[in-house]
């Protein structure tokens, strides 16, 4: 279960975030708070894995937290990633974001879709780097190919995007390949819709296709998410 702090000054929106993270499986949220300074306290005390750190705050900016979290990471240990959220579009904002260590930095406004599409990201790039001490060229490529992707794949016509969260969400949540028929029944939704589904999801890169071979006939279509 990954935990996250949403951070917002504005508490509409704030909640906002904080239900579309408690909506996704495997996450949950750690707490809400509207300030720099609750920011960095609700670090410290909770420990979250991701923080949604909003530029604008009302005590201190939004970047000057996201250094301040980096500063004292040291005697805390692993850092909390930060995703940052902002309705600033100006370069130097998104350099220094970046230059603060943010995974990604997200523009507002955005629709939820969006947000969900970058947990889920979030999710499978930390799945990727879990249990391992090192990694190869191709495994770096392949996670920051996640985190940061430099296309979408747009829905196919007759695809939703709340039956692609679905889809997404059971996969990943699975923690080990699935057939579409598992898929399906495990969603609550036909064989043939799994597939179309879980097709898109490989296309998109956030899956991955394995054939499992028996001692006979056609091999076995095993999906897998980017884990």
């Amino acid at each position: 279960m990954l935990s996250v702090l949403v951070v917002d000054d504005d508490a509409r929106v704030a909640r906002n975030h904080a239900d579309c993270v408690a909506s996704m499986r495997g996450f949950t949220v750690a707490g809400v708070v509207h300030t720099g300074a609750a920011a960095l306290q609700a670090v410290e005390s909770h420990r979250p894995d991701l923080v949604l750190l909003d530029l604008y705050l009302p005590d201190m900016s939004g970047i000057d937290v996201l250094r301040q979290l980096r500063t004292t990471a040291g005697a805390a240990g692993t850092p909390a990633d930060v995703l940052v959220i902002s309705a600033l579009r100006d370069v130097d904002s998104v350099r220094r974001a970046m230059h603060g260590g943010a995974v990604y930095y997200l523009i507002k406004p955005f629709d939820l879709d969006t947000l969900r599409d970058q947990l889920e990201r979030f999710a499978a790039t930390r799945d990727k780097l879990s249990g391992v001490d090192q990694v190869t060229q191709r495994d770096v490529d392949s996670v920051f190919g996640v985190q940061r992707p430099a296309t979408r794949q747009e829905l196919p016509k007759g695809l939703t995007a709340e039956t692609a969260r679905l889809v997404a969400d059971t996969l990943r949540a699975a923690g080990s390949d699935l057939s579409a028929v598992e898929v399906a029944e495990r969603a609550g939704i036909a064989r043939v819709t799994a597939r179309r589904y879980l097709e898109y999801l490989c296309a998109d890169g956030r899956a991955e296709l394995r054939m499992r071979y028996g001692s006979a006939g056609r091999p076995e279509h095993r999906y897998r998410w980017v884990s």
